[in-house]
């Protein structure tokens, strides 16, 4: 029994300082359990393909992440993956119980399993499982227990175990394979070569780079050795204690001097090349399970590890780390200050601190443990140096550090802070208001109270003009002079609200943190205005915390979220967030110290964070986007794009406006859809996992959206009811420095239903014009069988109407016609008395002509002729003077409606006799009459008659009576 706790306690004395060897600063460790990933919990095998996402070996198939979505990828014969390798092509290569082969991107981007066991003999077909798969020089070994299959030149060839395959692994360009019972084998060109050693190693489970000659072998239960040519001999290490209790499952070389260390029991330990323990990740340091399986380092350096209950993801290259004084008990830490060489930490329980070590600029990097301090135990709210002292503010007072333990220097009430105002002066704001802290001799002494203020003023700040301000939770700001009345303010002097302001001094005023932005002391008006600096950063946030650093940066906490505005680049500022600590620091009394650049601490509920902040804007880690599953929804989801083809619509950058490859279809065409299929869900992640959720993204959708959507940290997007057309599908990524990925893109076309096709809208084209042919048919029959039934009706009522214009106008005509007739007749009569007594004129002229001629004969006397001559002249003057014609022509013309002028027009060739033979005629005289009228023979009126026809052209049969009647009508 002696020596069995003689054992233990020399085991634990080895052990003890190892574990002291750890660094104070953790990287953050992110768990996936099986119920995040929905699969079995072991995981063997752990990949990373070019675009950043993630693969691993399970018992129920392939997983693959990409920052957001998992994916299950089952074998055939559903056997578990126990390892797996991808190639510079991107394929995934696999093995399990009786199967091998490849994981790699069909039709539709979806990734399709190819069996490659065929390609085996037939003898060689069942095997047990897959342990190790390694690419070497562009073929692909698999290793079992029993056997080692080589897949070259689309040939499987075989090699058997000489007693037990135990490891297959690739140190640079050399392949190892390690047998129980031989030992190592080294892979050469004419294949397997025995590789002789001067000891044979107990169980290997890895071999590592080392130095140019030399490898690190590590072993199961022996801890390390060293492989110099065909020399293998034992390394003695300070972490042999932990290697060789809690087994070596695996090893990996993750960097100069650095060497992962996964064990079965006491997690993954982190090794220098002198084997002294660095840092260790178990489940006292957050891992949900001690035994690690496999481990893994991605392109930022950060540890993956494969446990036989999850996977957990390890920030190991972070800028950001988590300092916990006491690693079995979880304490709030709010206040820090770095004090004669050494960093004292101020928790819920007590004041702890660790020596520092001025080689290591970044104090997370220190090893070691924290000391308590003594006589400090309880609640510490505030450390502050002054006068080379270090005031300790606590839940009982105020205390002093001497001799490493805490000196009591006030302790009637508990004390939040304290404020110089210059010299070793200062003022300690309390529980029940503001206390004098005076120097004698060296020494603070509680002095008396400032004035009648009785309140809990946990923010204190001097203004270098003689005031001091403070700050009450729910009850505003008080502005107090040294020795004088307190000044109040609250919503009536300015402030949003009197509840939650935190005062500080920035830049030489005094400003308030509200619920409702910054707010600033307006000195002139004697109230508090929103702060013109501050307002285009916050708005209307709530600020909760504001400290100004030497270099002038200003730190602050906003809505639980750290952030810095940074003048190093810009007079202006920037504003950088830091994710990693969004909701970690303490409510209500959040604290930020910063040290210097390097050493920025953020006081939280489990322990302190420790910000590199020079190292955290040189990080290299680059933001990405991927454009995962596709899905087109109808009746039911179809995968048009499973996010894994050649190209795989990934882009990479810091900068948007590169296009990165799109995701099309097979030979990069566009995905063509049947235009029922015209909704679609579209996922996308950003594989920069150091900030899970936290990663934004933008979308837009060419064709349809006009412009970029908001940043969102949502990933996924519903799109529905698209009309048909060609769309293309972009989101690009942003990280917390604003830096932006290239787009990723996804064409395809939704094709429009049959009718929606051309020959559709042509035959649509076509039954339109018909249509409109028949409407305007229809309409022009309609039109005209109203304007039919129209006229119908007009004529209906014109006849109407003229019946009764007959009936009325009847009479009137009657009347003019009467009239009418009256003066016809009258000018008939008249005419007819003008023409007879031209016929009596002239017949009574013709008697007297011939009477006188009659006389003369009879009467024989000579010259009587001559006598009578100037008688006979007269009466021919009579007889040929135009006079009576005119006045005859006149009348007749008014009588028979222009008879003459009308005639005259027509035939203008008739002379003036004829036209007097025409009215004669068409007064119907006789031929005597015309004669007397015409002073001419019965001979010479048809004469006259016979000359009128041929200037008429009339012919023979044609009464020259009835055509004058009609050719004047």
């Amino acid at each position: 029994m002696k020596k069995l706790v003689l054992s233990i306690l020399l085991f634990v004395a080895a052990v003890g300082p190892a574990f002291c060897q750890s660094t104070i600063g953790l990287p953050a460790i992110r768990n996936f359990s099986n119920a995040d990933y929905r699969a079995a919990t072991e995981v063997w095998g752990i990949g990373e393909d070019k675009y950043g996402r993630f693969y691993f070996a399970n018992n129920d198939g392939l997983l693959t992440y990409d920052g957001n979505y998992w994916h299950l990828y089952a074998m055939p014969n559903k056997v578990g993956i126990k390892s797996l390798a991808i190639d510079t092509a991107g394929r995934i290569f696999v093995g399990g119980a009786d199967e091998i082969g490849y994981f790699s991107p069909g039709a539709g981007g979806v990734l399709k399993y190819h069996s490659l066991k065929e390609k085996l003999p037939t003898v060689a077909q069942q095997f047990a499982d897959i342990w190790n798969i390694e690419i070497h020089k562009g073929e692909v070994f698999f290793r079992t227990n029993e056997t080692i299959l080589q897949w070259k030149k689309d040939t499987m060839l075989t090699m058997d175990a000489p007693e037990n395959w135990q490891l297959m692994t690739q140190v640079d360009s050399t392949l190892f394979a390690a047998d129980k019972d031989k030992g190592l084998y080294v892979y050469r060109e004419d294949g397997w070569k025995e590789l002789p050693l001067s000891t044979k190693p107990l169980q290997i489970t890895g071999i590592l780079p080392y130095n140019k000659d030399t490898l690190l072998v590590t072993t199961l239960k022996n801890g390390l050795y060293l492989l110099n040519g065909k020399t293998l001999t034992r390394k003695p290490a300070p972490s042999d204690p932990l290697l060789m209790n809690d087994l070596i499952n695996n090893a990996r070389f993750i960097g100069p001097d650095r060497y992962a260390i996964g064990t079965a029991a006491g997690g993954v330990l982190i090794l220098d090349r002198a084997g002294k323990l660095i840092q260790r990740f178990s489940s006292e340091e957050g891992l949900q399970n001690n035994n690690v399986l496999r481990i893994f380092d991605d392109k930022d350096g950060n540890l993956w590890l494969g446990l036989a209950n999850g996977i957990a993801f390890v920030r190991y290259n972070t800028s950001v780390r988590l300092i916990r004084p006491m690693r079995d008990n979880q304490l709030v830490s709010n206040a820090v200050r770095i004090f004669d060489h050494k960093l004292y930490i101020g928790t819920s329980n007590g004041l702890y601190y660790i020596p520092l070590d001025p080689a290591i600029r970044d104090i997370s990097d220190l090893k070691g443990a924290f000391t308590e301090v003594g006589n400090s135990k309880g609640q510490i709210w505030a450390l502050e140096d002054i006068c080379g002292q270090l005031l300790i503010a606590h839940q009982d007072g105020i205390s002093v550090l001497r001799g490493g333990s805490a000196a009591p220097v006030m302790n009637k009430q508990g004390a939040w802070d304290f404020v110089t105002m210059g010299g070793c002066t200062c003022v300690a704001g309390t529980y029940t208001g503001l206390v004098d802290l005076e120097d004698r001799q060296g020494n603070l002494e509680e002095g008396p109270k400032l004035n009648n203020l009785y309140e809990s003023l946990p923010e204190i700040v001097y203004d270098g003009k003689g005031s001091i301000w403070a700050a009450h939770p729910y009850r505003g700001i008080f502005k107090n002079p040294l020795r004088g009345d307190f000044t109040h303010f609250g919503t009536g002097q300015g402030l949003p609200s009197n509840l939650n302001n935190y005062i500080t001094l920035i830049r030489g005023k005094v400003v308030v943190g509200t619920e409702k932005g910054v707010y600033e002391y307006d000195a002139a008006a004697a109230r508090f205005v929103s702060s013109a600096f501050f307002r285009p950063i916050f708005g209307d946030t709530a600020v909760a915390y504001l400290k100004e650093d030497t270099a002038g940066n200003i730190w602050f906490v906003s809505e639980q979220r750290v952030g810095v505005i940074d003048f190093s680049k810009s007079s202006h500022g920037s504003v950088v967030f830091f994710p990693e600590l969004n909701g970690q620091t303490v409510k209500g009394a959040a604290m930020i110290y910063p040290f210097d650049k390097e050493n920025i601490f953020i006081g939280s509920n489990n322990g302190v964070y420790h910000l590199n902040y020079s190292r955290y804007l040189e990080s290299s880690d680059r933001i990405t986007v991927l454009l995962g599953t596709v899905k087109a929804i109808a009746e039911r989801d179809s995968v048009i794009f499973g996010g894994y083809a050649a190209g795989a619509a990934a882009g990479r950058g810091n900068a948007a406006g590169g296009a990165a490859d799109g995701g099309n279809g097979p030979g990069g065409q566009p995905v063509s859809l049947p235009n029922h299929w015209n909704s679609f869900h579209f996922e996308y992640a950003s594989p920069l996992y150091t900030q899970p959720g936290l990663v934004e993204f933008s979308y837009r959708l060419e064709g349809f959206d006009r412009d970029w959507s908001e940043w969102t940290t949502k990933a996924e997007k519903d799109y529905t009811n698209l009309p048909y057309g060609k769309y293309t599908f972009v989101v690009k990524a942003r990280d917390n420095l604003g830096k932006v990925s290239a787009p990723a893109s996804f064409t395809f076309i939704v094709n429009p239903a049959w009718y929606q096709t051309a020959w559709a809208y042509l035959f649509y084209l076509l039954v339109a014009v018909w249509l409109a042919y028949l409407v305007r048919w229809h309409q022009r029959r309609r039109i005209e069988q109203h304007r039919k039934k129209y006229e119908e009706e007009q004529e209906r009522q014109k006849y109407l109407h003229s019946l009764e214009l007959d009936r009325k106008e009847k009479g009137l005509i009657a009347l003019q016609n009467a009239k009418l007739e009256g003066e016809l007749e009258f000018k008939n009569r008249e005419l007819a008395t003008v023409t007879m007594h031209f016929v009596e004129r002239g017949g009574m002229l013709n008697s007297i002509r011939e009477e006188l001629l009659t006389v003369i004969k009879r009467l024989n006397i000579p010259n009587l002729s001559y006598e009578f001559r100037s008688v006979f002249r007269m009466i021919n003057d009579t007889e040929q003077s135009d006079d009576d014609w005119n006045r005859f022509a006149l009348h007749f013309d008014q009588v028979h409606n222009n008879f003459l002028s009308h005639l005259k027009n027509k035939y203008p060739l008739l002379s003036p006799t004829d036209l007097k033979l025409c009215a004669y005629l068409r007064l119907n005289l006789t031929s005597k009459e015309i004669a007397q009228l015409l002073n001419i023979s019965l001979k010479g009126v048809e004469v006259s008659r016979y000359r009128l026809r041929k200037k008429l052209n009339l012919a023979t049969e044609v009464n020259l009576h009835d055509f004058l009647i009609e050719v004047t009508a």
